[in-house]
């Protein structure tokens, strides 16, 4: 593969010139750039070790493109592109291109929640059944045919408990994606999209009915809990989600392009969807509604789950407001003590997978036994999407860090996004 062309021009609508931040609350309101990475506790030889890393996936044909940014103390010390967004076209990659965030619109919708929460809309532990009735009584499969899951007979028991909203936000209400029934007529839902015209009341409704994988409160399984978050928001605030999240988090802060479904003269920026088998090449995923969604299609369904798409930049706005404790762009969104809630173990015993993690409110908690968070200081808090893409928070350095790109299945996942983590906190002297 030819050497790729590296963008890296930073984005004038993210950076200001250089310069102190702001004094009015001790924390940086907006992103500044620097000549001297030094002074933020980079080494700027070490960094280039960023830029191998990226451009050698693309010009190893792992991954189409790549953009990064790493931020310290609010001070960009790595913000560049690489690859192309289109690799049929020869399209180079640009700071301000689009991609398709799935699982990282969790922590915004969490946010828009957790604003309603501070108005005393609602508890915590309330069930989510005073909101939405559908949920009222909840039952758990006990057993299925697995010869004929679409059609045969199951069986379910009540469930022990109601599902709550505090375990809706930390996976713990035994809502999965992947149901064993989830292609009968009657438990069908979109799970991360749609193009349909598709209502997220309906959605949610019907979500109700499927039978939960294990009681509520009694393990982490990852699945559509969101989404009925996303569904609550409306019923709270009056507003579809998408208006909610705009009024509440995205317009404060600045975040003008991250989006459900894109307007017609930012279509041309989202990046293509790509596939990537272990020994195969690239290639154009065949699912339409992944790569499709956000331009085409019904435009109606708001999946809070998984159906957002967005900038490295933008995402940075929000990734910083919460080390913030709450505020950016002069804009106060959550309190500090609810930011510190959200980043406290929501889940007891449990763990997030085989990564020896915890979760808060809509992201993961890595721990000092983290499987999975490498050099991130325990305390730090991450989530991704699953056409890859991720961000990690570091309290304790000061430090957010970011990079996307799109590919789903992809074999290199954990490669790309952990090695780039590894490579950021290798740079810090």
């Amino acid at each position: 593969m030819h050497k790729t062309l590296c963008l890296c021009l930073l984005s004038s609508s993210l950076l200001a010139q250089p310069g102190p931040s702001p004094a009015t609350s001790g924390k940086p309101q907006q992103f500044y750039s620097t000549s001297s990475v030094a002074k933020q506790g980079f080494s700027a030889q070490r960094l280039q070790r960023l830029d191998s890393l990226l451009q050698g996936f693309v010009d190893k044909g792992i991954a189409p493109n790549a953009v990064a940014l790493v931020a310290r103390n609010g001070v960009i010390v790595h913000h560049k592109a690489y690859g192309y967004s289109n690799v049929a076209k020869r399209i180079p990659s640009r700071t301000t291109d689009i991609y398709r965030i799935a699982s990282q619109s969790k922590a915004i919708t969490t946010a828009t929640l957790l604003t309603l929460l501070e108005e005393q809309k609602f508890l915590l532990d309330d069930p989510i059944a005073k909101y939405i009735p559908a949920f009222k009584s909840p039952t758990v499969l006990v057993s299925y045919d697995k010869n004929d899951p679409a059609k045969g007979s199951y069986e379910t028991r009540p469930a022990k408990t109601g599902i709550t909203i505090r375990e809706l936000l930390a996976h713990n209400a035994g809502i999965p994606y992947e149901h064993p029934l989830d292609q009968r007529p009657e438990f069908k839902v979109p799970f991360f999209a749609s193009l349909e015209a598709d209502r997220l009341e309906d959605v949610v409704n019907k979500l109700a009915k499927r039978p939960l994988l294990k009681d509520p409160g009694d393990g982490f399984v990852y699945g559509l809990n969101t989404d009925i978050i996303g569904r609550l928001v409306e019923i709270l605030s009056g507003d579809p989600l998408d208006v909610a999240m705009r009024k509440r988090v995205l317009e404060p802060l600045g975040m003008k392009d991250t989006h459900f479904y894109l307007p017609a003269n930012k279509a041309a920026r989202l990046v293509e969807l790509y596939s990537k088998e272990a020994d195969g090449p690239l290639t154009v995923h065949t699912n339409d509604v992944y790569r499709k969604f956000a331009v085409s299609g019904g435009k109606t369904y708001f999946s809070g789950g998984a159906g957002l798409v967005s900038t490295v930049e933008d995402y940075a706005k929000f990734c910083q407001m919460l080390l913030n404790g709450g505020e950016f762009n002069g804009r106060h969104i959550l309190g500090r003590k609810t930011v510190e809630m959200m980043v406290r173990n929501q889940i007891g015993e449990g763990t997030v997978w085989d990564r020896q993690d915890k979760f808060g409110l809509g992201l993961q908690l890595i721990t000092a036994n983290s499987h999975y968070g490498d050099q991130a200081s325990p305390g730090s808090y991450t989530w991704g999407g699953m056409y890859c893409s991720e961000y990690t928070v570091d309290p304790t350095e000061n430090v957010i860090m970011l990079v996307f790109t799109n590919v789903h299945p992809y074999a290199h996942y954990s490669e790309f996004v952990r090695k780039f983590r590894m490579a950021v906190y290798q740079a810090m002297e």
